[in-house]
């Protein structure tokens, strides 16, 4: 971890700011390394973040058994692991309705007509999710007024400048070499 700062004990503070954050949102196993630069006179807050690999996506097919009963025009989906119930329901009354899904049980889905290509529906995706918690803990890193945000993450590499004027070329260029450090 890296804190920039002119002021060396405004760069201690911040440096204790995102510890603590990190600490509270358990980031830190997450994370791999981390850049930070700040100019109150600027004033500028870039923070580039590299995250550590996580694991591949869960689809439908590895969690659930799909089948097509062509009598009655249904498919049947088996939750075998029940720790991905509430995000299989998620994904599908985002796509059909609620009122278009039927859960006779609690380890039983049906769903009107042949749905079977439904597997490859990615019900779980550690990256998205680490994202999303990287993203809760830079907007509560950030200085408060800083509202005009520029993302620039690539990758495995989120990066954001901000300010509470005009974002100048320089602060981009200094995100970028951070992400070219990292």
């Amino acid at each position: 971890m890296l804190v920039e700062c002119y002021d060396e004990k405004g760069a201690e503070v911040y440096e204790m700011i995102i510890k603590q954050i990190f600490q509270d949102l358990v980031l830190g196993p997450s994370v791999q390394d981390l850049r930070a630069f700040m100019n109150p006179d600027g004033p500028v807050f870039v923070l580039v973040i590299k995250m550590k690999k996580t694991s591949s996506v869960t689809k439908l097919e590895d969690v659930a058994k799909l089948s097509y009963k062509k009598e009655e025009d249904v498919t049947d989906i088996f939750v075998e692991n029940e720790n991905f119930l509430p995000n299989i329901l998620k994904k599908l009354w985002f796509m059909y309705s609620r009122e278009d899904i039927y859960q006779p049980t609690r380890y039983n889905i049906e769903l009107q007509g042949n749905q079977l290509d439904l597997h490859d529906m990615v019900v779980d995706n550690p990256q998205s999710n680490l994202q999303r918690r990287i993203y809760d803990a830079i907007f509560r890193i950030l200085p408060e007024g800083f509202k005009i945000i520029k993302d620039l993450s690539k990758g495995d590499i989120i990066s954001v400048v901000a300010t509470d004027e005009l974002i100048q070329d320089q602060w981009i260029e200094k995100a970028h070499e951070y992400m070219d450090e990292l």
